[in-house]
């Protein structure tokens, strides 16, 4: 008799076993197939937004004289464009929350390379040129500017000055709230710190920072990149 409950008691537990496993497969069926649902509605969410962010360019630059078919903006763009503006390919314009603001001059021209990022709040001035080249990141609320738009003496304040042309080589990182004063060369690979202002030219690999800006170190020294890396 107890060899019997004993084995009735063993087949009860095997039974009820399997058929948490069951359930339990179930349950992972349904988990994954939720999962992926999700993913696909993600995915497909993605694709609208950057869709979307597509035809916003070509409506926000389409007075631009060259424009790459995957450029995107987010957010609404000012753009007043009375020059040459080119705008290279699969560049990212982040216009939100505060706009991005371009100008270009009558006899100006605003050059922007492939992969350039922009974030928000940030302002172009190109009365004569400006150069950004590729792989270019500009941080929030920079301004980079070829006119100072003013002149010094108190008697000519209403003048405008003459321009001299920026250039920014490729893989430039501009820090927040840069500026980038009139007829100034960034080298490539560079970067600036947040909140400097860049009246003089600046070597290739280089890192600057501060008002004015001066020479801190080089992207390859180990010492500021562990320094950096701690922050």
């Amino acid at each position: 008799m107890t060899c019997l409950s004993a084995d009735f008691a063993h087949r009860f537990v095997w039974r009820r076993s399997r058929a948490h496993r069951e359930v339990y497969r179930d349950r992972g069926v349904r988990l994954s197939r939720v999962a992926s649902e999700s993913v696909s509605a993600l995915s497909a969410v993605d694709a609208i937004r950057n869709i979307v962010a597509v035809m916003r360019a070509r409506w926000h630059l389409r007075s631009a004289a060259a424009r790459g078919p995957k450029v995107r903006v987010w957010g609404r763009l000012t753009v007043h464009n009375d020059g040459d503006l080119r705008v290279g390919d699969r560049i990212r314009l982040v216009s939100k929350p505060v706009p991005i603001e371009i100008a270009v001059g009558p006899q100006g021209m605003l050059t922007l390379g492939d992969n350039v990022y922009i974030n928000y709040g940030c302002s172009i001035a190109a009365m004569q040129s400006v150069h950004i080249g590729s792989g270019a990141h500009i941080g929030p609320y920079v301004f980079i500017m070829d006119n100072d738009f003013h002149r010094l003496e108190p008697e000519r304040r209403d003048e405008m000055p003459p321009s001299a042309p920026i250039y920014i080589g490729d893989n430039v990182w501009l820090g927040a709230r840069a500026i980038i004063l009139r007829g100034v060369t960034i080298g490539d690979g560079s970067v600036v710190a947040a909140g400097s202002v860049v009246s003089r030219d600046v070597p290739p690999r280089s890192i600057v920072g501060g008002v004015p800006a001066k020479l801190i170190g080089s992207v390859d020294d180990e010492r500021v990149e562990t320094a950096s890396s701690g922050d």
